[in-house]
């Protein structure tokens, strides 16, 4: 039988393990039920297999309720078998040659409500001193101008310009841009750089600082954000990201053009920006599901 002789190539020539041969053998046993039927031989004759037959056996498994990527593992196993009987010889053209599987679904961005922005920002105690200072202000810095993580290590005190509340941030191959910042965090910046000045042995150029005097490093800026924001929610993401993606929904919920949006953020396209508006979007259904009484 050719699905014996393939399980069994794998098996002895590709060294395949135990688990992986068998999740083969089901996944074409799979589709062979599908394309003769449960009566149907117990082997597989793939020359009357054509590219529609696998269509339709992908359409089935999707309305079937499964995912994507399960789909696409079961389109690898029938894939390999067609391969192996080109090689064979018992196939003249591959019915999978042009069989193209389902797109995963890419998750949405996480992030936190404003009000939870709120109660982090206003309510939530940071600390006293240069340390306590610093944490608050980096929070306040994620999501007043949505920069990376990166971006924020890399700042200098030249790279801020309190008099007309801009910071010059160096992104992705070195591209500059410019946020502007509003009057709260100004103030938490003149607090912080006088503190910082007064308390520590300032030792190189770097805006965010360590008790040593010197840049303050990606590790420690990740806890810090970790930390924090394990204060306010239970999400499982709680990086400088979420900080992020927070800016990014809050600008659109607040009715910010999309595009100006991909300029604070520095995306180079447009298609990167778009996927907070999908959140947005999927905030604005549950609201809808949750007020309306016939939804």
């Amino acid at each position: 039988m050719l699905i014996e002789s393939f399980l069994d190539y794998l098996r002895f020539e590709r060294n395949y393990s135990d688990n992986t041969i068998e999740c083969y053998g089901k996944d074409i046993a799979q589709f062979r039920i599908f394309f003769q039927g449960e009566g149907g031989d117990e082997d597989l004759d793939f020359c009357l297999v054509t590219s529609e037959d696998v269509r339709e056996w992908v359409v089935s498994l999707m309305d079937n309720g499964f995912a994507a990527t399960s789909v696409n593992r079961k389109l690898s196993s029938l894939r390999s078998f067609s391969k192996y009987l080109l090689r064979k010889g018992v196939l003249e053209k591959d019915p999978l040659r042009k069989i193209v599987g389902p797109k995963k679904a890419k998750p949405l961005p996480v992030f936190l409500k404003e009000s939870e922005m709120d109660k982090l920002l206003d309510e939530t105690e940071f600390g006293e001193g240069f340390i306590g200072c610093r944490d608050k202000l980096i929070i306040q810095m994620f999501y007043a101008t949505g920069i990376r993580l990166a971006e924020l290590i890399g700042l200098n005190d030249n790279d801020v310009d309190l008099s007309s509340s801009l910071i010059k941030v160096t992104g992705k191959r070195n591209k500059q841009r410019l946020i502007p910042f509003g009057d709260e965090l100004k103030e938490l910046l003149f607090g912080y750089i006088s503190m910082r000045n007064e308390e520590v042995a300032v030792l190189e150029p770097a805006l965010f600082l360590q008790k040593n005097g010197r840049r303050i490093g990606r590790a420690a800026v990740y806890q810090l954000v970790k930390q924090n924001l394990s204060k306010v929610v239970t999400h499982k993401k709680r990086s400088p990201h979420v900080l992020r993606h927070t800016f990014a929904t809050t600008m659109l919920n607040n009715e910010a053009e999309l595009g100006a949006v991909k300029e604070l953020l520095g995306h180079s396209s447009l298609a990167a920006t778009e996927v907070y508006a999908h959140t947005t979007f999927e905030e604005l259904k549950k609201v809808y599901k949750q007020a309306h009484p016939r939804s």
